[in-house]
């Protein structure tokens, strides 16, 4: 194997790595969802415990790349592809992050029965699941379009979450004896609403990637 052909296997690596890192991410956050609106203290605890294998793989990522870089010197496209894989990772981790956060909110609402509808924390949940999903693939194929459909799907995940803000806001207001749990879920549709936005970074990122000049997908 040559020189070139040492150095894209190498950058394949590291993206295949990046994927392992989405998944287990995004597994996390499924997971995270399925001890909330069940109630399950233990998965949301063994989540805590589960981040350390994410921050790891983000780390070994970000060494990978340091050490392409390091030892060849890629040219513009190619420099972009590795800055891309770092930002991608770090964003990726900072998911998992969320859904540590959502978890440890989660064990403080522990069995009490929740004061208000969660129907929209559900909705937010799922389709920023389905959002995160689809920008892998995005990514994975290197396809625009479907990156450019994912940043369309963060305005209804803000539109959800200023909804779900102002229900707590008026429920706080009648129900201030309950104002530990409305913080609590105000947090977790906080914690949602990032994630969604992370997903959007990274369908940026692949927009800069494929054009070599930076896209906002918010606007």
């Amino acid at each position: 194997m040559g020189v070139r052909g040492r150095y894209e296997h190498d950058i394949e690596d590291v993206q295949n790595e990046l994927i392992k890192l989405c998944k287990l991410s995004i597994s996390q956050l499924d997971l995270t969802f399925k001890s909330f609106i069940n109630k399950d203290l233990k998965l949301a605890r063994e989540i805590i415990n589960k981040d350390t294998e994410i921050n790891h793989l983000e780390e070994l990522i970000n060494d990978r790349v340091i050490l392409i870089m390091t030892r060849q010197q890629p040219v513009a496209k190619d420099l972009r592809r590795l800055v891309v894989l770092l930002k991608a990772a770090s964003d990726m981790e900072r998911v998992g992050d969320y859904a540590v956060n959502i978890a440890k909110e989660t064990i403080r609402i522990g069995d009490s029965q929740f004061i208000t509808s969660v129907e929209l924390i559900e909705d937010m949940f799922l389709k920023t699941s389905a959002m995160l999903n689809q920008v892998v693939e995005a990514f994975v194929e290197e396809n625009t379009t479907k990156a450019k459909e994912v940043a369309d799907f963060d305005d209804q995940i803000d539109e959800m979450y200023g909804s779900m803000i102002t229900q707590l806001m008026k429920l706080s207001s009648v129900r201030p004896e309950n104002i530990s749990q409305i913080t609590n879920l105000a947090f977790i549709c906080r914690f949602i609403e990032r994630c969604a936005d992370l997903a959007t970074n990274i369908a940026e990122y692949l927009f800069y990637l494929k054009k070599g000049q930076r896209f906002d997908l918010n606007n």
